[in-house]
């Protein structure tokens, strides 16, 4: 194991050299090849894959790891010029699972870490930001009661709802400091009546129990399942990466990002990304928001996306693949915040790969090994036929490939029971999540009413190779009385659905399908293949 002397800091500009993804994950991986780039990247340190397993099967954090937290956060001091727990200049961080291999979503991440009553008035008097300070409170107490302490998240998403109502507002994004203030002291007292005890002031406490939860992750119900559904064998245990928090919600020049540098639906080249003003990370790709102001970022803010727009092609050339990457922006400036691997539908594999081969980035062999896991004499994409004057019922925004036609379900119990029956499925949901999973598995499309394209369970069900459609606003879905509402339509459970994830229309009843092949790309296959003489 690493000793506590030898933490070392990423985000230091070109002196982090790589260490092999099996030892510290491969979000860690990635950003330290980001920061050998020069890539904006947050100081941060990580607590290895060792200390990951060592943690399972301890049931809670290894002296080692404790040791290593408090060197690693006093080099993280000394990088920013913020100390944990200042009442002056206060350093909050963020803790993010690291497996060897990517599970996008599968794992638990606890942002805001460090913030408590003393800290709040020392983040308001550095930033001059009241609103900030109380919403990363906000934020941070919420994620410590459902993420770390397990607690039932309904009691404090309740909270804020309450007062979204009263104010008469639609996002969290409309409230205001005394707004925020007040929610935060009401979540105090739900947490301490839920768990019996008042909520932890020590911010080092807080990240122990922050680095626990990271690292307990790795063995819950579904990232189990993501494993055994991808067939991920790999050493049990992730990383914990411990990184500076740079805030998306600190203003209007502020929000956050998620960028692929290829269409990951269809393999087209090209920036393909969600951005939210005002949101942290999370709100992203939770799938609980929705992100349609990529249009704006390019208005209000020229410079950063010029930033953002130099991404893809600085990425594929040094990693060699499609990446899908993550961002904030903090008062008009980019931080990049992990680059991985894009998942892709397999239709997208194919497109992919005859494009980097096409651009020079990748060989026709390295290429063809790539592709050997996907069978393509079956790989085609479904194409509804709408009829002449049939009107959709709903618009959403495409997030997937080709079409579905099946049975409504409200919820991945009873999608997988009707599955068992031998229907074909359409799930649809008020928002998709990555608890979604076993149901998006055996559904032929997914459809909700809110979230973005890059949500962690929209990139899921994209890499599963579902047709899938995101906020489509005109769905209202009432899972415990399985119905939903579709523009004038009420469906039950068991109707017939028909969803496009070309157009993002939404249709009641079976409509008819055809369906297409990939031929160019499929013929500029079997050519490299034939020069092998193969």
């Amino acid at each position: 194991m690493t000793a506590p002397s030898e933490v070392r800091l990423i985000g230091t500009r070109g002196r982090s050299p790589p260490v092999p993804p099996e030892a510290v994950g491969a979000k860690a991986h990635g950003l330290m090849r980001l920061d050998a780039l020069g890539v904006p990247v947050p100081p941060a340190f990580v607590l290895g894959t060792d200390l990951g397993r060592a943690t399972l099967e301890r049931g809670d954090l290894p002296e080692e790891a404790r040791s290593q937290l408090v060197a690693g956060i006093r080099q993280l001091e000394a990088a920013t010029g913020r100390t944990l727990g200042s009442a002056r200049r206060p350093l909050l961080v963020s803790v993010r699972s690291g497996a060897p291999v990517s599970m996008p979503g599968m794992m638990d991440t606890v942002l805001d870490v460090g913030v408590n009553e003393r800290v709040v008035q020392g983040l308001i008097r550095a930033t001059g930001n009241p609103r900030l300070a109380w919403d990363c409170h906000r934020r941070f107490v919420e994620s410590f009661a459902t993420t770390v302490r397990g607690l039932d998240p309904g009691p404090f998403e309740d909270l804020t709802r309450s007062r979204l109502r009263a104010e008469g507002l639609g996002s969290e994004r409309g409230l205001d400091a005394a707004a925020l203030r007040e929610i935060v002291r009401a979540m105090l007292r739900t947490y301490e009546d839920l768990s019996g005890e008042p909520f932890p002031q020590d911010p080092m406490a807080q990240l122990e129990a922050a680095v626990g939860a990271v690292f307990r992750s790795y063995a819950s119900a579904r990232a189990t399942a993501y494993r055994s559904l991808h067939r991920i064998e790999c050493p049990p245990g992730s990383a914990a990466l411990v990184q500076a928090m740079v805030f998306g919600n600190a203003g209007p020049a502020s929000g956050t990002g998620v960028g692929f540098t290829r269409d990951p639906s269809t393999g087209r080249p090209g920036l393909y990304f969600d951005f939210l003003f005002g949101g942290q990370g999370e709100d992203l790709v939770s799938g609980r928001v929705a992100a349609r102001e990529a249009l704006r970022l390019a208005a209000a803010l020229p410079g950063v996306m010029r930033d953002v727009e130099r991404l893809p092609s600085l990425l594929e050339r040094a990693f060699g693949d499609v990446q899908e990457f993550e961002f904030t922006v903090e008062e008009g400036k980019l931080w990049v915040l992990q680059t991985r691997r894009a998942k892709r539908t397999p239709w997208a594999a194919v497109e992919s790969a005859v494009g980097l081969v096409r651009d020079g980035v990748i060989d026709p062999a390295t290429a063809l090994a790539r592709l050997e896991g996907l069978d393509l004499e079956q790989l085609e994409r479904v194409v509804l036929q709408v009829p002449s004057g049939t009107r959709p019922l709903a618009t959403g925004v495409p997030a997937g490939v080709g079409a579905a036609v099946g049975a409504a379900a409200f919820d991945a119990p009873r999608a997988q029971a009707l599955a068992g029956e031998g229907r074909t499925v359409v799930l649809v949901r008020p928002a998709l999540s990555t608890e979604d999973l076993p149901g998006i598995a055996v559904s032929s499309g997914v459809i909700a009413a809110s979230g973005g394209r890059t949500s962690h369970a929209a990139v899921v069900a994209r890499e599963l190779g579902k047709a899938c459609l995101v906020d489509c606003r005109a769905l209202a879905v009432d899972p415990p009385g399985r119905r939903c509402r579709v523009g004038d339509a009420v469906l039950g459970e068991g109707d017939a659905i028909s969803l496009d994830a070309s157009t993002g229309q939404v249709f009641a009843g079976s409509l008819a399908v055809t369906r297409e092949r990939p031929l160019a790309s499929l013929r500029e296959i079997e050519r490299w293949r034939s020069l092998r003489g193969g």
